[in-house]
């Protein structure tokens, strides 16, 4: 990771939540979820706080790297539906080592939806990608695939 990232580093990114990004679509398999309303999925919406912190780190990376989400406390305390944008901002608190730690909120124009934190250790990706082919192999489900670049 390059020294250039700081706390205070801050991105806001906006978001058109689309009817595939909706609580029955989370695990199309699960009744559970296929009876629940068709609101923004908290899974979902996870990955976009996931998503607007991995923008923070967009050009502070060495190449190779690549930045794995490690911990997540983050609340979901309104429902957003279809077609409603919700605005991400993501800001880098605190970096330890490898270690970034952000300050997430989420607002979908009505009502604050999510805050909280999210961590992400950045990572030499040719590592990290042989140790989950060694633990793919291990397991008897074969190579995991490269990521593309």
């Amino acid at each position: 990771m390059k020294d250039t990232l700081k706390p205070g580093a801050m991105v806001r990114f906006e978001y058109r939540v689309p009817a595939d990004k909706t609580v029955p679509h989370l695990y199309p398999e699960a009744p559970e979820f296929a009876m629940m309303p068709s609101v923004f999925a908290t899974g979902f919406m996870v990955g976009l706080l996931e998503w607007t912190c991995m923008k923070v780190l967009d050009g502070h990376l060495d190449a190779g790297e690549g930045s794995l989400g490690i911990h997540v406390n983050v609340s979901h305390s309104a429902a957003t539906v279809p077609d409603q944008t919700v605005t991400v901002e993501a800001e880098c608190v605190e970096i330890r080592g490898r270690r970034v730690k952000f300050k997430v909120s989420a607002h979908d124009g009505l009502d604050l939806i999510s805050d909280g934190t999210h961590e992400r250790m950045i990572v030499p990706w040719d590592k990290f990608e042989a140790k989950v082919n060694q633990k793919a192999k291990a397991a008897r489900v074969g190579p995991v695939l490269r990521r593309k670049a």
